[in-house]
């Protein structure tokens, strides 16, 4: 397994404008993910940037990115562009998608995102689920959950569907992630395929990857990484840097 990591970022969010490059204790958001990512030792790190900014900001820190079109409709999109320029020939056969807005993501955690394809010949597409419980996150629609074939040691499942809806029912309920390890061809069948009926239903991407009949596994994480999508999550970001003295 030859892995690439890839950070999609661009500065047109609507809850959040310019998140990427939102300085938390010193650092852009951008850096702080780029840093958890390079420490995950599995590969070459880049960012795929929508705007120029980013570009600076990653460059100015000493790593490295790609300037992509601002337009492009995802962040899957985003990667396949920046592989284009950073790897035409293909040596790199699994890439990791890490969302920019995840600052103190675990580098394990990616590392055992990746691990999964290399454990399951089957699994075409890896992420990771949290163990969440609680009613609020089995009815809020912001929080998108999914339902697992476990496997015996209780750390690993494939996915039968990802959904905003409400689940119902006993049993656990896996809170998802946005950490993707793809193979590359799973990633280029999924880029160049059409949005899915069921993509536009839940408006989850990974349900299109589903009903091109990848197969999709999960790992298991102990505890969630702080996602950064409005005001109140980055003062809530900024706020554990203060707490384990990270600051720049």
């Amino acid at each position: 397994m030859n892995p690439i990591v890839l950070i999609p970022a661009r500065l047109a969010a609507t809850r959040l404008p310019n998140k990427p490059l939102a300085d938390i204790e010193g650092l852009p958001m951008i850096v702080r993910v780029l840093r958890q990512a390079q420490a995950a030792n599995l590969g070459p790190v880049a960012v795929a940037a929508g705007d120029s900014e980013i570009v600076e900001a990653v460059q100015a820190a000493g790593g490295r990115a790609v300037l992509t079109d601002p337009d492009l409709p995802s962040g899957s999109d985003r990667l396949v562009a920046a592989l284009a320029e950073l790897d035409p020939r293909g040596a790199h056969d699994v890439v990791i998608n890490l969302q920019g807005d995840m600052p103190f993501v675990a580098p394990a955690d990616i590392a055992g995102c990746a691990a999964l394809l290399t454990a399951q010949p089957s699994c075409d597409i890896a992420t990771i689920v949290e163990r969440e419980a609680s009613p609020e996150v089995r009815a809020n629609p912001d929080m998108v959950k999914a339902v697992l074939a476990m496997q015996p040691d209780g750390r690993t499942g494939r996915a039968l569907y990802f959904t905003r809806s409400t689940l119902y029912g006993d049993g656990p309920v896996w809170h998802h992630h946005g950490i993707y390890a793809y193979r590359r061809a799973a990633l280029e069948a999924f880029t160049q395929a059409p949005p899915s009926p069921l993509e536009l239903r839940e408006k989850l991407e990974q349900l299109r990857a589903m009903e091109l009949g990848l197969t999709i596994w999960a790992s298991v994480v102990d505890s969630a990484p702080i996602s950064v999508d409005n005001p109140a999550d980055l003062e809530r970001a900024r706020a554990h840097a203060r707490q384990i003295g990270d600051r720049s």
